[in-house]
């Protein structure tokens, strides 16, 4: 019986016999049979949610109009592989892209606020996927746009995010915060930032967004450089609020990326030296690190024209520009610092060459503990990376190595 309910959720109701069987299954049962069958859950989801999620229209009018199912009872579906738990009949609905149910739950007096676990609004969920008439209705029925998720995320960053430029401008024609920053500090110029939404940034900018740092003192000028957007970067180095400094730092931290991310070392040595000639020109000239770092292989950041092309001829000493650049742009706090040494040092193992992965995971891990809380998930992360890693060379028998690193470090 259950099962069967499910299913009329869940199939393409072209064949309206299988409808004709949901009716006859509910309307000869006691009212209270039908309202404990209605509040079951498969998988987490309720009749009424599974006919949400799949766009059966007709079923969830039925269960609505003659069951009387309850349309703000929550449960789990299951949205590009994540699972989200707590969602309303309404949130699942706007965010499958269903207009008429939207509508009809709307109709029949559903909370257009109601939040998942997260809380994520409908609002929130209709913007995600670019469906801006349901957008427009949820809005025109109350919806409040400035409901933000758990991580402060509001609608109109994920419709920044997700590049959906008519929901970003109709979020802004009623006046959505363009400055608002989330948990973690970033703005909604940070999102097209890291998407690549050139147009819908440019479309901030002249609304009065601006161009502020979030919790790492990241502008989003270094987002787009960290997240290789190039077209994001020559804009917005063009701007008069942009410092020499910043647009020089935004040039080389893209070159590192474009190197790391991308692997491509000539784009990387060219927009080097983009930087290279803008210090030159504007007299302003590298500060050394302040002591030459043995896990880079006691590397030093190239300061001319000269230093470049030297270094381009070994891919290797191209590799530890790049770290160093990253650290001293990003600092030791942010992310992506320990990341990509964490990450050259696993290449170097696959290499075989395990004494400068241990060197490499043996600076980042340092680094971690100096800027990060106690067995931090970072931390805890390297350390089980070392783990592997010692199993992998007592199983294959290289031990020397190891041996050595420790009469070196201890």
């Amino acid at each position: 019986m259950t099962a069967a309910i499910f299913h009329a959720g869940r199939c393409d109701f072209e064949d309206l016999v299988l409808f004709a069987v949901l009716q006859f299954f509910l309307e000869h049962r006691p009212s209270t049979e039908v309202h404990e069958l209605l509040r079951t859950r498969i998988q987490g989801a309720t009749p009424l949610l599974v006919a949400c999620r799949n766009g059966h229209f007709q079923v969830a009018e039925y269960l609505i109009t003659k069951c009387k199912a309850d349309i703000e009872l929550t449960g789990s579906v299951n949205f590009d592989g994540e699972m989200i738990e707590d969602a309303p009949p309404l949130w699942v609905a706007a965010a499958a892209g269903h207009e008429d149910i939207v509508k009809l739950l709307v109709e029949h007096g559903a909370n257009v606020n109601s939040t998942t676990r997260t809380n994520s609004t409908p609002l929130r969920a209709a913007c995600f996927d670019g469906h801006l008439r349901i957008v427009m209705y949820l809005v025109d029925h109350k919806a409040d746009v400035e409901i933000a998720n758990r991580h402060g995320h509001t609608c109109l960053m994920i419709a920044c995010f997700k590049g959906h430029y008519e929901i970003a401008a109709y979020l802004i024609s009623l006046k959505a915060d363009v400055n608002r920053k989330s948990g973690k500090g970033n703005t909604a110029l940070h999102d097209c930032a890291e998407s690549g939404s050139l147009d819908i940034l440019r479309l901030l900018l002249n609304n009065g967004a601006k161009m502020d740092v979030d919790a790492y003192g990241m502008t989003p000028l270094l987002a787009a450089s960290v997240t290789g957007h190039a077209h994001i970067v020559e804009y917005l180095i063009t701007l008069s609020s942009v410092s020499n400094r910043e647009r020089i730092e935004a040039l080389e931290l893209l070159g590192a990326t474009y190197l790391d991310k991308k692997r491509d070392f000539m784009e990387a040595a060219r927009l080097w030296g983009r930087a290279l000639d803008e210090r030159e020109r504007v007299g302003l000239l590298k500060c050394p690190h302040r002591s030459l770092i043995l896990a880079f292989e006691n590397s030093e950041e190239i300061q001319t024209r000269s230093d470049l092309e030297r270094t381009m001829a070994d891919p290797d000493a191209m590799r530890m520009q790049a770290l160093l650049v990253r650290e001293r742009i990003l600092g030791p706090a942010h992310p992506d610092t320990a990341y990509w040494i964490r990450y050259r040092g696993a290449v170097y193992a696959d290499a075989g060459d395990i004494r400068r992965c241990i060197n490499l995971w043996m600076y980042a891990l340092e680094m971690q503990q100096l800027m990060l809380e106690p067995l931090s998930v970072m931390t805890q992360s390297s350390l089980l990376s070392f783990a592997e890693l010692f199993a992998y060379m007592l199983n294959k028998g290289i031990t020397g190595v190891l041996r050595q690193q420790c009469n070196t470090t201890c």
